[in-house]
């Protein structure tokens, strides 16, 4: 929300449009109104964004709100949530869609603009979705140095689940390559890391993970 009480500082400026005659308090008015509803349509479509997950069953009101989202970041000049906002755009055409290409400039765009505020959490989101995209196209060498990079940002910032999450996402990888030690090694760090936080659910793909180690298969959770 805006610095103060959002419905209090609209109603001031509803006042000072209406009956005090201040032109200007339109603008504001928009402003702050539009960082309400950036912000709601984000938290929304992240929240059906987690229910596909559960069910995976496609909502394209998702998509609706993030790209909305990103609009009006975009106009308030908020280069944190546009990056945000673009991140879970491009999500959406990766993972409901299945199409990664499609969600590839999304996540670039949101990248460079994380890291123009130095938001570490959305670049770790944004570079680990690139290292996915790199990985199906086959380029492993740069999906590795990608999935690294956003675990590093993952520590650095203290994000336990989501570096244990990075693990296990390049434990996968190296069990796609062949290797099958690092990818053991991966997710006994994980594992420790999950335990130390209690994220059950990435505790619950590690397990899952273990089996494709154990058998030598591809696959991620």
């Amino acid at each position: 929300m805006p610095g103060q009480d959002w419905v209090g500082q609209a109603a001031e400026l509803f006042e000072a449009a209406m009956f005090g005659g201040d032109a200007s308090a339109l603008d504001r008015s928009d402003d702050v109104l539009d960082a309400v509803e950036a912000q709601l349509s984000l938290a929304r479509g992240k929240v059906l964004h987690v229910r596909f997950l559960d069910d995976r069953r496609e909502n394209s009101r998702e998509l609706e709100l993030f790209e909305r989202a990103a609009q009006l970041y975009g106009r308030l000049g908020d280069a944190a949530g546009e990056a945000e906002a673009l991140f879970w755009v491009g999500c959406w055409h990766q993972v409901v869609k299945g199409d990664g290409v499609a969600g590839r400039p999304f996540f670039e765009r949101s990248y460079g603009l994380a890291k123009t505020v130095d938001d570490r959490l959305t670049m770790s989101y944004a570079i680990r979705h690139l290292g996915f995209t790199d990985r199906d196209a086959g380029r492993f060498d740069t999906a590795r140095a990608r999935l690294t990079e956003s675990v590093t940002l993952r520590r650095e910032i203290g994000f336990r689940s989501g570096e244990a999450a990075g693990l296990v996402a390049l434990a996968h990888l190296a069990v796609e390559t062949g290797d099958l030690t690092t990818a053991a090694h991966h997710l006994d760090e994980a594992e420790s890391i999950a335990e130390s936080c209690g994220a059950e659910a990435v505790s619950g793909w590690i397990t899952q993970a273990r089996s494709v180690v154990r058998h030598g298969a591809p696959g991620e959770p």
